[in-house]
């Protein structure tokens, strides 16, 4: 099932930081280091460029990821104008205050100390922006939760002498375009629960964690991965865990959200969903079975059956 997600204030967030963006200097864009891509919204991109504006990109959740696919990433955004792309954890403070100075690097003509940097963060629903954004001014100015769409009002605060921090709310976008960026973003709980099925998700992770880190699902549930596809491997979490429902049979749902659980929590290991390989594959993929499947809807049939 495709998955979805744009709830109502989201499209007046869009507005309101498109109108902010003609004040700003730099943009800081949140995503999510297990999947770069993926998380990165891309009217974020279509706006920042419309003005013209230099991007600090934050693969924020590096504590989680597998760093040589991080690296990756670094490397594909660095290749990219204007965009400076660095791996951090918006929970380690001393990360967190290397961003002022990165962005300054991104906006030299604000080091005359005549008018105020002014930066903008802006990222999809729980990347860690809020997180960032106390760590930035040092006391709690954002509410931080582990469900997407904490945040749902613009702000703009003093981060210092000369500096200025616009924070916004999560914006997602109004069609997914590919189905497995619905699944990555529902994994790594960038998405509201009321939009998606807990044991779909958890199946398509699965299928992502048996073909790229099956060592760690082995030392975490005592499997044999090779003996598993993705549906599979979510009945063998539920009868190590436990998860049975009234006759004895097996509560894939409580299954599924344990994995889902484990995954998000990086109790499993240090795991990233894609790389830039793997998200040429998939787009490669996809674009192909759309091809065919437009050649297939617009072909005639046969005159001459009868």
């Amino acid at each position: 099932m495709p998955i979805q997600w744009f709830p109502g204030h989201m499209a007046s967030a869009r507005k309101k930081a498109a109108d902010a963006m003609a004040a700003i200097d730099v943009v800081i864009e949140v995503t999510d280091a297990r999947l770069p891509e993926a998380s990165s919204n891309p009217m974020i991109g279509e706006l920042r460029r419309f003005r013209n504006r230099p991007c600090l990109k934050l693969l924020n959740k590096a504590d989680l990821a597998d760093p040589a696919a991080t690296q990756a990433w670094m490397d594909f955004y660095n290749r990219q104008p204007g965009v400076k792309a660095v791996a951090i954890s918006a929970k380690n403070p001393s990360d967190a205050a290397r961003v002022p100075a990165l962005c300054r690097q991104l906006a030299p003509h604000r080091d005359d100390g005549t008018k105020p940097l002014r930066m903008m963060i802006m990222g999809i629903p729980n990347v860690g922006k809020s997180t960032l954004m106390n760590a930035l001014l040092k006391r709690k100015v954002a509410k931080v939760g582990d469900e997407p769409a904490v945040t749902k009002h613009q702000q703009t605060l003093d981060l210092g002498p000369g500096m200025t921090l616009t924070d916004t709310p999560g914006m997602m976008w109004p069609k997914i375009d590919y189905d497995s960026d619905g699944y990555m973003l529902a994994a790594s709980h960038a998405i509201g629960r009321n939009a998606v099925i807990d044991e779909e998700v958890a199946t398509f992770l699965g299928g992502i964690l048996l073909e790229r880190y099956p060592a760690l699902l082995a030392a975490r549930y005592r499997i044999d991965p090779a003996h598993f596809d993705g549906p599979a491997l979510l009945e063998a979490v539920g009868r190590r865990r436990g998860c049975l429902v009234k006759g004895g049979g097996l509560d894939l749902e409580k299954a599924a959200l344990i994995l889902l659980q484990d995954y998000r929590d990086g109790v499993l290991g240090r795991i990233s969903l894609e790389t830039p390989e793997s998200r040429a594959r998939m787009i490669a993929v996809a674009d192909a079975a759309r091809a065919e499947a437009a050649g297939s809807d617009h072909a005639s049939p046969d005159d001459g059956e009868e």
